[in-house]
Parts: structure tokens; C-alpha cells; sequence
């Protein structure tokens, strides 16, 4: 099963995110088949980047969103708007 989730980058305290297209199984931080965006907790204001419409192809053909991921979409469609 392909998955849409978080990879952790950044370093101890300094967490900063991509946003990708992942194996379900491989580990968190592994190798990924295609990379949607970023997410930066640690930023003010608006602090994530993702193509939302590489995203919906990806569910489209069966990916999985993890919850996180799922919430930085619906915020990305309702800024788009």
C-alpha cells in the first residue's frame, strides 16, 4: 500500500518535514517515490508548501494520507479558494 506522510529532516528541537509519497512499510525516514511539499512546524503564518494536485492524483490512484497530511491538504484546497 502507498502512503502520503511525513519525513523527518531538520535537527534535534528543529524539526522541519517533506511531505511524501512512501511505501507503507519502508521506515519514516527511508527512501520515497516522489516528494509533494514541506512542512515547517517551527515557521509563523502559513507553514507548509504542497502540489495539491500531485496529491490528488496520488488518493486517487489509492494513497493514503496519514492524519497530519490530510489536515495540510484541506488547509492548502481552502487557501486556494
Amino acid at each position: 500500500m502507498v502512503a502520503i506522510r511525513l519525513n523527518r529532516q531538520g535537527s534535534k528541537g528543529r524539526p522541519f518535514y517533506k511531505i511524501v509519497v512512501v511505501d507503507s512499510r519502508d521506515r519514516r525516514d527511508g527512501a520515497f517515490i516522489e516528494q509533494l511539499g514541506t512542512y515547517n512546524p517551527m515557521a509563523e503564518g502559513v507553514n507548509y508548501e504542497i502540489d495539491v494536485e500531485k496529491a490528488d492524483k496520488w488518493i486517487s490512484n489509492g494513497a493514503r494520507p496519514s492524519v497530519t497530511v490530510a489536515s495540510i491538504i484541506k488547509k492548502a484546497r481552502a487557501a486556494k479558494a
